[in-house]
């Protein structure tokens, strides 16, 4: 385990006051517990839950499934081509120059932007997707799990670095049905093959980021692992790089970054093939690449000549999500979790404010402001810890020399000044309605009974939860301070089921379903909770299908959780997002089929084809009858 903060445990902070007995009865009267599902609804008589969808079966299936009343229309799939005049997509032929003009692979975080910018049309825009990994064994035939890195040859890696990135294309809905418009000027792709980006902010241009192709350390070949994202209020789109870790080979240990690329999960052994054939991807070889990844890049979709921005003013570590508020006096705040057990919480809250009669004027905001880190407390407070060179511990005696130095290594400097090791921080997003925000901790199976605080409350967390951040006047729209030093908190949902120690609405059983593993979360206009699944290899052990869950966040409803959408098997539920109007909810199907391979896969979704392997796929799902879904 990578080094973590010394500071005392919130269960340490607990028991150093109060018995193990006075801490059981306590928590749910605490007031970090008291919005748990339970006391405050009992009583409730029938279903108290405002959604009124019918829940499909709760099972897994090679084929999806979705609420009835609703059709779930497969939109574009991984191959298809963005570009008109391409041939259709067979994967027997892949190039990585055919790649660059088609839908990348495994697609996650979606954003719909509608055409024209700044508008707020619902059946014409801009579709934005992340390409987060690849499976190559799922991707080209004759590959075998264990052995694919000794296999792959230098077409297949090519094809395979070029799936990897971003996609935008246009979209328009003609009565029920959703197309892409292959001609669009605006269809584009950012590929980690070829796609110039530009570093910004206090990283961009420091020793560290230098290497052999760029002696500058002001221009970066693509971007990985691109997980969850966020759409900022002028129209750009920012996308967060995750487990960039994964990628590189050649042993760390005999670099100058060694530690920092130990902090980072660099072990000296890839999951993919590309250090094979790319020098960049070996350590030994640019020890420094590592260091241009992990960051948030911007990019503007509604500009096809726009050279896309990492933001190294919001920090490098495993980003999942980029979601951008605004405070009561346009200040712009960006809410981002470190993905991985035991990490942290992290805030940007930019220096100048936000400008809407100006888009132009707003695309350098996150090169300057304040990077914070989260340290939740026993009581049900939360504090933000500014992350700034000179301040407290980040100073040249702890090998801090800058700025720059403080957000390379993000991690180290959140562990040195205390934050609270967390269960996997994913999607961290606010609700329009009232401005809370809700942080998801998708699981942690590595915490042991003596590190279970408050915040974290069970040990083996194996099916995550969801906590409530309640910024200061929040309650209303446009009312919260999230740029306040100081929240409260509480626990909105324990997953799993009763026998795992779960926490729901008390008439979940009888009106919802349980779920496992949240990770991502969008938002109706009626400010109910999306819930978007990631079991991973856990989804059989389970028993239970990855998927959609929504819920009500206020009134007698709270925490009831309801079953909408279930994605074939083996395949992970990515990126929910809705139209302006309510109407369309996307969702990206990720790995259909993984760990199974091309030549012999678990499912054939979405084409049932016998000469066609499982495809990562965009859905639009709609109602029948055209109204809003919920």
């Amino acid at each position: 385990m990578s080094a973590r903060s010394t500071s005392p445990s919130l269960s340490e902070l607990i028991d150093a006051r109060l018995s193990r007995r006075e801490v059981v009865q306590g928590l749910l009267a605490s007031t970090a517990f008291a919005a748990l599902p339970g006391a405050a609804f009992a009583g409730t008589m029938g279903d108290p839950s405002t959604l009124t969808f019918v829940q499909p079966s709760h099972t897994i299936s090679p084929d999806q499934a979705v609420s009835p009343g609703h059709a779930a229309q497969v939109l574009v799939r991984w191959g298809d081509p963005i570009e008109a005049g391409l041939e259709p997509f067979d994967p027997r032929r892949l190039t990585a120059a055919g790649q660059e003009k088609r839908f990348g692979y495994n697609n996650d975080f979606l954003a719909f932007l509608p055409l024209p910018v700044g508008s707020t049309v619902s059946d014409h825009g801009l579709l934005c997707a992340n390409f987060e990994y690849t499976n190559p064994e799922l991707m080209f035939p004759g590959l075998e799990i264990k052995t694919k890195l000794e296999t792959m040859t230098r077409e297949q890696v090519d094809a395979e670095i070029a799936a990897h990135g971003h996609g935008i294309v246009e979209i328009r809905r003609e009565g029920d049905t959703w197309s892409v418009v292959e001609a669009s000027p605006f269809n584009r792709r950012l590929s980690a093959l070829s796609t110039r980006i530009a570093l910004s902010g206090p990283a961009a241009g420091h020793p560290r980021l230098r290497t052999s192709a760029d002696p500058d350390g002001r221009t970066v070949i693509g971007t990985l692992n691109n997980c969850s994202g966020g759409v900022t209020p002028w129209g750009t789109v920012l996308i967060a790089e995750e487990n960039i870790d994964t990628y590189f080979g050649g042993d760390p240990k005999k670099t100058q970054e060694a530690a920092n690329h130990a902090r980072m999960g660099l072990k000296g052994k890839s999951r993919y093939a590309w250090s094979r054939f790319h020098d960049r991807f070996n350590v030994e070889k640019e020890p420094n690449e590592p260091n241009r990844f992990g960051w948030v890049v911007e990019i503007d979709p509604y500009d096809p000549t726009f050279t896309p921005v990492k933001r190294t003013a919001l920090g490098r570590f495993k980003h999942e999500a980029a979601t951008v508020v605004v405070t009561p006096d346009r200040k712009v705040v960006v809410y981002t979790g470190d993905d991985e057990a035991f990490e942290y919480l992290y805030r940007f809250v930019a220096a100048r404010k936000y400008d809407p009669t100006r888009r132009q004027a707003n695309f350098g905001l996150l090169d300057e402001g304040t990077l914070s880190v989260a340290r939740f407390d026993d009581e049900g407070g939360l504090v933000w810890l500014p992350l700034v060179f000179g301040q407290g511990p980040l100073i040249p005696a702890n090998g801090f020399n800058s700025q720059a130095d403080v957000v390379i290594e993000t991690r180290r400097a959140a562990d040195l000044l205390g934050a609270t090791p967390m269960d996997r921080p994913e999607d961290v997003e606010a609700s329009p309605v009232t401005g809370k925000v809700y942080m998801v901790l998708t699981n942690n199976t590595k915490r042991p009974p003596e590190k279970v605080s408050r915040a974290n409350p069970r040990s083996d967390n194996r099916h995550g939860h969801i906590l409530e951040l309640i910024p200061p006047g929040a309650g209303k729209p446009g009312t919260a301070h999230h740029d306040a030093e100081r929240f409260r908190w509480s626990v909105l949902l324990l997953a799993g089921a009763e026998k795992d120690g779960a926490h729901y609405h008390p008439k979940t059983a009888q009106y919802g379903q349980w779920l496992s593993c949240p990770d991502n979360i969008t938002f109706d206009r009626k400010g109910r909770l999306w819930i978007a699944t990631d079991q991973g290899s856990a989804q059989a052990r389970h028993g239970i299908p990855d998927g959609i869950y929504a819920c009500d966040l206020e009134g007698e409803g709270r925490a009831l959780v309801k079953f909408f959408y279930a994605v074939p098997k083996d395949a992970e539920m990515c990126g929910p997002c809705f139209t302006p109007d309510g109407t369309t909810l996307f969702a990206a199907v990720q790995h259909p089929g993984e760990d199974s391979t091309f030549d012999s896969p678990s499912t054939r979704w979405p084409d049932f084809k016998d000469d066609m392997p499982p495809r990562p796929s965009v859905v639009a799902i709609r109602r029948k009858d055209g109204r809003p879904i919920g």
